[in-house]
């Protein structure tokens, strides 16, 4: 019997912003996959802007996952996204011992341009670097790369020492990786590690950069990771959908502060083949 797939998607909701659950929940909608959100926060709208307020939901997470294990809800899938304290780990290994994933999607929002984000202690590092052995794939930018592998960071890294850092986090148990954000010259990068094998697919830098962006690829790739989609493929429609929407966002002159306009190009993701497998 045919099956849609489902996955529970644990991350922020911004009341305005596309980025976290805010892009998450539709793309992985319109690829036909159920979906089930864990809110960490709740935010009126993302960082990025001058101002925002922020509920932390961190002291309902247990709770909220009690009822939906009492209710015999199930996932063939976990994608994480940005955690705000050590708490929110402790909930997520938990999730990992009360639900049978089969796949497992960590996108380990630590910082970026070689800084940790502020909330981000070695006590929470330490305890991301385990969510990651976990994971049947993650999906770190260089500067998370470098934190998750104890590398100190720096610019211009070489595809050979991405390599040996991807070969560091396959060691420590994480199955597949795809590393973001490789710039070279006027081009950017996603690196690929699967099974022993590694490739740097590379496409036109478009300009201005813009919020979002990150969470937009990781959700596409936590879509087709469930719909067994191959990997290299599903970083190449990942990043041609961002440029997309990049390109497209000019046009229409949404503020940088807004993210991509996906919602115009929703219907490239729309899998082919169906939403069961």
């Amino acid at each position: 019997m045919k099956k849609q797939q489902s996955i529970a998607i644990v991350n922020d909701i911004s009341g305005f912003g596309r980025c976290s659950i805010t892009v998450a929940l539709p793309i992985l909608c319109a690829m036909k996959i159920q979906c089930g959100i864990v809110p960490t926060a709740i935010l009126s709208n993302h960082t990025g802007y001058p101002d925002y307020t922020l509920l932390d939901f961190t002291a309902h997470m247990d709770s909220y996952l009690e009822k939906w294990k009492s209710l015999q809800f199930s996932f063939d899938g976990l994608y994480t996204g940005y955690l705000g304290s050590k708490d929110q780990l402790r909930v997520i290994r938990h999730m990992l011992k009360s639900f049978d994933f089969e796949k497992i999607i960590v996108d380990p929002v630590m910082g970026d341009d070689g800084v940790l984000y502020p909330s981000y202690t070695q006590e929470m590092c330490n305890s991301l670097k385990q969510l990651v052995t976990h994971s049947t794939l993650t999906t770190p930018n260089v500067t998370e790369l470098c934190f998750l592998t104890d590398t100190p960071y720096k610019e211009n890294l070489t595809e050979d020492e991405i390599f040996e850092m991807c070969k560091m986090l396959r060691k420590n148990g994480a199955k597949k990786i795809v590393v973001t954000g490789i710039v070279k010259d006027n081009l950017i990068g996603n690196a690929i590690y699967e099974d022993d094998s590694f490739d740097v697919l590379y496409d036109e830098r478009i300009l201005p950069l813009r919020p979002g962006t990150g969470d937009v690829f990781s959700a596409i790739l936590a879509g087709e990771s469930l719909l067994d989609m191959p990997l290299k493929e599903s970083v190449k429609t990942a990043a041609h959908f961002i440029k997309t929407c990049l390109i497209t966002s000019s046009e229409m002159e949404v503020p940088i502060n807004d993210g991509v306009c996906f919602e115009e190009h929703l219907n490239m993701l729309i899998p082919k083949k169906g939403c069961t497998k």
